[in-house]
């Protein structure tokens, strides 16, 4: 393929996915459109700024895995985000390159490395559950009458 014909590509292939492949096929969430739509906002914002092109330049083989994972540190580093939100910019752009994947072929091999890159790894709160005690304090206060919910309330 031309150099412009990937340029090409890689737009149709952005609006392809949106519109055939989230909203149509898969009927994603208003929220998951709006995340995926964040998430290559951000990433060609980060184009911009690192490679100097403008979004409809950045042709499909610049995504490749090494500028993936540095897009993801920018995340992490300079825009201060968790690492479940980088996970979830991770998922996006995996989401797209699987399907891609079935509609670009020749670019298999470097599709492979973006889809290689691990989620990070984060610690995930305990649920802490409450006590007999606290159980039946919720409930005892629950057959109280409100003014004396409201009393117990002001006083604190």
């Amino acid at each position: 393929m031309s150099k412009n014909e990937l340029e090409i590509s890689l737009s149709t292939l952005i609006q392809d996915f949106f519109c055939r492949r989230l909203i149509t096929q898969r009927n994603a969430s208003s929220q998951t459109i709006a995340g995926y739509r964040d998430t290559f906002r951000l990433l060609f914002r980060y184009a911009q700024e690192k490679m100097k092109k403008a979004p409809a330049a950045v042709q499909f083989e610049d995504l490749d895995a090494d500028f993936i994972l540095k897009f993801l540190d920018h995340l992490e580093q300079e825009r201060g985000n968790s690492e479940r939100t980088r996970n979830l910019r991770l998922a996006a752009i995996r989401s797209f390159l699987r399907y891609v994947s079935y509609r670009h072929p020749c670019s298999l091999s470097s599709i492979q490395e973006v889809l290689a890159i691990p989620l990070k790894r984060f610690d995930r709160p305990s649920l802490d559950f409450l006590s007999r005690e606290e159980m039946e304090a919720i409930i005892a206060a629950r057959s109280k009458p409100l003014s004396a919910a409201i009393g117990i309330l002001s006083c604190s």
